[in-house]
């Protein structure tokens, strides 16, 4: 068969329909430099170009042939026909074998509407028999021939008729004297073994092998694997592809390979790939860089061309599968070429400026939670160290170190120079040092909005939470002998061994495992301007100490959009401080201790003010329960004592005295700032004193002040008189005039249906979606993880609530406030500060309800810039869509 066609068959209905596309296709010709080639030819009634009858491997190779590229002869066979062939119909296969000549070796390749996980390998050389040997022996020889039939016969037994891979090969090295012998002793195993003769007729051939295909597509692993690929949704269905095998493949000279224009690891111009090369009648294997102008140089322009223009047609940078015979350099397959995503970037980049996408599309053709692996430092690929315990991925990134069981042991490697990675059941308040001083975090309980969680995203510091399976324990039930660390695989670690923590993966692996760091280039930034054009909502970042403002400015971060005060109280100075003032029995006792606070606030909020000078700052009051900052073990109660200079005894009672059955429900927020207002009042002024400083110095700062956990309205008043009589006295002590915002904090499900009422008095609303998602649900943020997955699993919840909005039940809480909120005549900027501020669903759901802004953990304002970006451009399409119709 000499012309180059596409062949379809759909349904058991040939029909046979020429199309002349040589007027309609010059341009794409030219385009390609392949105008000599002929038309194609289509059969069929399917509809080609949707791809869903026939698969994605048939609709580009119709693409290919239709824009004139040298496609072999293709017959592409739909997914309802390759059901009724393996039911026992093969009449189609007689319409398949018709369109090539009985000497033909073919190919079937899969071709399934969705690629992804769970394909299924070509099968090559059917048709392979004792004639079509000796028509090969005459261009390539004999030997290579026979060779050629042998190797068809072994993967044929292995394949098709599921003989041993050993017994297989055990045949062929007793009967390796020659070629023919080898063919001998394979055709008589394959009768032995299935109680058949060896299928030598093309037909029976190519059976054997839809009904082996279709068996390995329905096959209960693959299908797991396509069930797992979130990217598959819905039915995928297979159909095939049979090609024409390349004349002369096997003489010397023959090239097959694989070969891309950019490099996958930066998306940078350059040839890359693999050959397969016949040379002194032995197959050569290379990879790497320039092959093709290395061996093949007389078809390096026809493929640098080729390249260039399917990445034009197809609007994206391709990799080809290609046949060279020694005389005519064949096209097998297209498609986009593999990269990671510091190289999409890029590619997306270089396509919208050379105007072959536009900026919007460059923008939706990234996933933004993808960007973590641009941010993060990532195990590099083909690590083999073992794998010996799973839990949560809580924040992206790896890192490796010696293990540290305290926050004490991490202080104290890092001081003598040693990476670490915490390693606890779970952090509290007081593990904020050990979390800021290790390289990475690991605990056995917590979910996504645990305290380890939160501040490690907060520091960038990769971590994994819920890791059921390890355990901390102390050797023969000691309390005071050094633990040991327990996990899978028999693993037993002390502290001082060496493990490696990927957050992105949620996995620990034993050992030191070689590491790849992030690069951000001009790309990245240009990408993410693109956004920041796009874009209508605001993305501030959660920053509590310098170090976090500081990342949050380089991802540029429109603001700081909650300040948690109380995380600046784990430095060791304040935190001695805040216990002095816990255990002090009478306001006035606590007011003289708050003042030894309020210098050391204040140079943290200039700091801040500083940094962000221009950007919003909003800081939240002090919100956690008291006894937070209480220590737990014995040990830690003792260090107290010396540090107060009073009697452990005393430590333990008003530790004891502090305590509460259900803390997050209790004693927090802004019932502390009612119940102990010379908190707030501390707190208030240091910020403005901090303001007036920044002010002085010619800086541009207007701080916003939030009032957590707020359910009545009257809160709201007590505390705005605390806040407004501390601005004016600064102010009159001072002499400077300066601006500020009081707003509230919604995080119950009161506050949101009351948020009419709280507009009043509030300057604007900001809803803290974690603690709201927990009122809401009745779940324990930290505690859900036990069941979550197994929720989830069931279809109970479509996802992890604290880690997507449930638009259903809290998402309606939020709009009833939002429009609560609006009905009450004060137009207040509304914005969300928890962790969904950073979660992609959650952030198109923020801007279908009419948020302003939202603010998420400093590593993932990039995600949250490119994310709103993306809601604005589905949004747009949605209206477009819905105006055409």
């Amino acid at each position: 068969m000499e012309a180059e066609t596409i062949l379809v068959l759909h349904n058991s209905f040939a029909l046979l329909v020429q199309k002349d596309y040589a007027a309609v296709q010059n341009n794409e010709s030219a385009r390609s430099g392949l105008a000599d080639e002929t038309g194609i030819v289509v059969i069929g009634s399917g509809d080609l170009d949707l791809g869903t009858d026939f698969g994605q491997r048939a609709q580009r190779l119709n693409q290919l042939a239709k824009w004139k590229f040298p496609v072999p002869p293709t017959v592409a066979v739909a997914a309802a026909e390759v059901e009724r062939i393996v039911s026992g119909s093969p009449q189609g296969l007689e319409i398949v074998l018709a369109h090539f000549s009985s000497s033909q070796l073919l190919a079937v390749r899969p071709s399934p509407n969705c690629s992804g996980w769970g394909s299924i390998k070509a099968r090559f050389n059917i048709g392979m028999s004792p004639a079509t040997q000796a028509s090969l022996a005459r261009q390539v020889g004999d030997e290579c021939a026979t060779s050629r039939y042998a190797d068809f016969i072994h993967s044929f037994a292995v394949d098709i008729g599921v003989i041993s891979p050993q017994v297989v090969t055990e045949v062929e090295e007793r009967n390796s004297a020659s070629q023919m012998d080898r063919v001998s002793a394979l055709l008589d195993l394959y009768e032995q073994e299935t109680g058949n003769p060896f299928p030598q007729c093309p037909l029976r051939q190519l059976e054997a092998v839809f009904i082996a295909a279709f068996g390995a597509w329905k096959s209960p692993e693959r299908a797991a694997l396509r069930d797992a690929d979130m990217a598959n949704g819905g039915e995928n269905r297979l159909g095939l592809i049979v090609q024409s095998m390349i004349d002369g493949a096997g003489q010397e000279g023959t090239v097959f390979g694989t070969i891309s224009s950019i490099a996958r690891e930066t998306g940078e111009s350059q040839e890359s790939g693999q050959l397969r090369m016949m040379r002194r009648q032995k197959w050569y294997y290379q990879g790497g860089c320039n092959l093709i102008h290395t061996h093949l140089p007389e078809r390096a322009p026809q493929v640098t061309k080729m390249l260039n223009s399917l990445r034009l047609h197809f609007r994206d940078v391709q990799e080809i599968e290609f046949a060279y015979d020694g005389i005519k350099l064949w096209l097998l397959d297209s498609v986009p070429a593999e990269r990671n995503v510091s190289a999409a970037i890029r590619v997306v980049v270089d396509l919208a400026n050379d105007g072959v996408i536009s900026r919007q599309e460059a923008l939706s053709r990234v996933a933004p939670t993808s960007l973590n692996t641009v941010l993060h430092p990532q195990i590099a690929s083909g690590s083999d160290n073992a794998v010996i315990a799973r839990g949560i991925p809580a924040s992206p990134g790896a890192a490796t170190g010696m293990i540290a069981f305290s926050s004490r042991a991490a202080e104290q490697f890092a001081a003598a120079g040693n990476a670490c990675i915490l390693v606890r059941a779970e952090t509290g308040p007081d593990d904020f040092r050990g979390i800021h001083t290790a390289q990475a975090v690991l605990t056995g309980r917590g979910g996504l909005t645990s305290h380890a969680a939160v501040v490690a995203r907060g520091l960038g510091v990769p971590c994994v939470v819920g890791a059921t399976d390890i355990q901390i324990v102390h050797p023969d039930n000691s309390t005071t002998g050094p633990p040991v660390l327990k996990a899978g695989m028999g693993a037993e670690l002390r502290e001082g061994d060496s493990i490696t923590l990927d957050g992105t993966q949620g996995a620990v692996l034993e050992g030191r495992a070689c590491l790849v760091e992030p690069t951000l280039n001009n790309y990245f930034e240009t990408f993410l301007s693109w956004a920041d054009d796009i874009r209508d909502m605001g993305v501030r970042a959660n920053a509590d100490i310098i170090d976090e403002v500081r990342v949050a400015k380089t991802f540029r971060a429109d603001g700081i959009g909650l300040c948690r005060t109380e995380h600046m109280y784990f430095e060791k100075s304040q935190l001695t401080i805040m216990r002095q003032m816990l255990f002090s029995e009478t306001p006035e006792e606590r007011r003289i201790v708050l003042r030894q606070l309020i210098e050391m606030q204040k140079c943290d909020f200039i700091e801040i003010f500083r940094e962000m000078s221009g950007r919003a700052v909003c800081i939240r009051l002090f919100d956690p329960p008291l006894h937070e900052f209480v220590p737990r073990a014995v040990q830690e109660f003792e260090r107290m004592a010396e540090e107060l200079n009073c009697d452990v005894k005393y430590v333990i009672q008003r530790a004891d005295e502090l305590k509460e059955f259900n803390p997050m429900l209790g004693m927090r927020g802004v019932r502390v700032g009612i119940v102990m207002p010379e908190i707030y009042q501390m707190q208030a002024r240091a910020i403005f004193e901090a303001a007036v400083e920044v002010h002085s110095e010619g800086l541009e700062m207007v701080p916003e002040i939030m009032i957590p956990l707020v359910s009545a309205n009257r809160e709201v008043e007590l505390v705005r008189n605390y806040v407004d009589h501390e601005a004016k006295s600064v102010m009159e002590e001072t002499g400077i005039h300066f601006c500020y915002r009081l707003g509230v904090m919604v995080e119950t499900p009161r506050a949101a249906l009351r948020s009419g009422d709280l507009a009043i008095n509030s300057d604007f609303l900001s809803f803290g979606t974690n603690d709201l998602t927990q009122m809401t649900y009745g779940l324990s943020r930290d505690d859900s993880q036990k069941f979550m997955e197994t929720y989830i699993a069931q279809g109970v919840y479509p996802n992890d609530p604290f880690g997507t909005l449930d638009r259903e039940g809290v998402g309606e809480l939020l709009q009833i406030a939002v429009q609560r909120a609006q009905a009450s005549g004060h137009n207040l900027p509304l914005s969300i500060c928890g962790e969904h501020g950073g979660d992609p669903q959650s952030i198109s759901l923020c801007r279908e309800l009419g948020f302003d802004s939202v603010s998420c953990s400093p590593y993932r304002v990039p995600i949250a810039r490119l994310a709103a970006a993306q809601a604005v451009i589905v949004a747009t399409d949605k209206a477009k869509d819905s105006d055409n119709q």
